[in-house]
């Protein structure tokens, strides 16, 4: 039995208690627990996810990515939240970009001042009538625009109000078979040029706080209709954060803060 370091963090956020908190748990000896042990603990979390990372012999890190209830194939305010424990825990020095294999490919995190930036790929979505029972699952009844790419389905509302009105029966949203259902539209407040809420009840998520994830989604989508390649995008949940993106040709840069809340230590 070993000590391994826990911390948990909020992302996407330059303050407490704000934006989305993951848990990390940096493997500093030995190998990766088993899988059923992982799960196990990101239920004990109960955080939307916890990461997992484990450093090769190369300087890279092995990073896994568990919701409560399941491995997803991609995770933004955790990888976010893990690049900022392997800066500033020492891990990797500060100026140091790290460099990440996932179930996604290779992921890199920069450090620019307090700002993390992660090189994630585009997940464009593609236009189609909704999954049944999705719409009214959501309680969207004339939706501006529908699509999915190979996680989640995307979904345009009218404007503000409605996107904020929004109060889905999660049971029957959890049958709909993807990961998560985007919800956005475009901003009428100042700071932001478009809005989002993100919903996946079938991870044991019902409202994820602010999703980077779903901004590799958002940001090309938005960047084709407002005709901009740099926007910032603010998750309207309770918590509430802002992602910045810049969007390549099939790359999407995510941009914000985070901060440690706790720190501790898990036996393995």
């Amino acid at each position: 039995m070993t000590n391994q370091p826990l911390y948990l963090v909020d992302a996407f956020t330059d303050k407490p208690f704000a934006g989305n908190p993951a848990g990390v748990c940096p493997i500093v000896t030995g190998d990766f627990p088993s899988e059923k042990w992982m799960q196990s603990l990101a239920m004990e979390m109960n955080q939307a996810e916890t990461a997992f990372l484990l450093r090769h012999e190369d300087g890279t890190f092995h990073l896994r990515w568990f919701t409560p209830n399941t491995e997803v194939d991609l995770c933004g305010h955790a990888t976010l939240a893990s690049a900022h424990i392997l800066w500033e825990t020492g891990i990797v020095p500060q100026t140091e970009m790290i460099s990440f294999s996932t179930r996604s490919g290779i992921l890199t995190a920069t450090r620019n001042e307090a700002m993390i930036w992660l090189d994630f790929p585009a997940e464009k979505a593609t236009a189609s009538d909704a999954p049944t029972g999705l719409l009214e699952a959501l309680g969207v009844k004339s939706p501006v625009w529908s699509g999915g790419n190979r996680m989640d389905w995307l979904v345009e509302v009218e404007n503000e109000a409605e996107l904020l009105a929004l109060y889905p029966d999660m049971k029957a949203l959890a049958q709909i078979e993807v990961r998560g259902i985007i919800v956005t539209t475009k901003s009428e407040r100042e700071g932001a040029d478009f809005l989002s809420r993100f919903f996946a009840p079938s991870c044991d998520v019902p409202e994820d706080p602010v999703t980077g994830s779903a901004h590799c989604c958002l940001a090309p989508y938005w960047s084709e209709r407002l005709g901009k390649t740099e926007l910032i995008g603010y998750q309207a949940s309770k918590r509430g954060g802002f992602v910045q993106v810049k969007v390549g040709e099939d790359r999407v840069l995510l941009g914000g803060h985070a901060t440690t809340i706790l720190k501790g230590e898990v036996k393995i």
